[in-house]
């Protein structure tokens, strides 16, 4: 095995832990939203990632996420509201003013 396969083969691993990783961080939202809507008694409705990018907040590399999720308060209408997460760590979650 050469330097540059081990390189290689390192680097694919890696790549490989990060995807796991987004994934995990991807259902961490989905269950915080769940429960988030659970508690406030709202419908949640749909549940998606818009970006991703690295960050170095609280002294250590890790994915920064923005999601946004589609609830409704009545069962009729439907709001936006915005999850940003730092690693597994939720920053701020926002919602609209929404009818109940």
């Amino acid at each position: 095995m050469t330097l540059l396969e081990l390189t290689l083969f390192l680097f694919l691993g890696f790549v490989g832990f990060q995807f796991w990783r987004i994934r995990s961080i991807s259902e961490a939202a989905n269950q915080y939203i769940l429960q988030y809507c659970h508690t406030h008694q709202l419908q949640l409705l749909t549940l998606a990632r818009t970006s991703t990018r690295i960050t170095f907040k609280y002294a250590k590399p890790d994915w920064q996420s923005h999601f946004i999720f589609e609830f409704s308060g009545n069962g009729e209408d439907r709001y936006t509201g915005e999850l940003k997460m730092v690693g597994k760590r939720v920053v701020r979650t926002q919602l609209p003013p929404y009818r109940v």
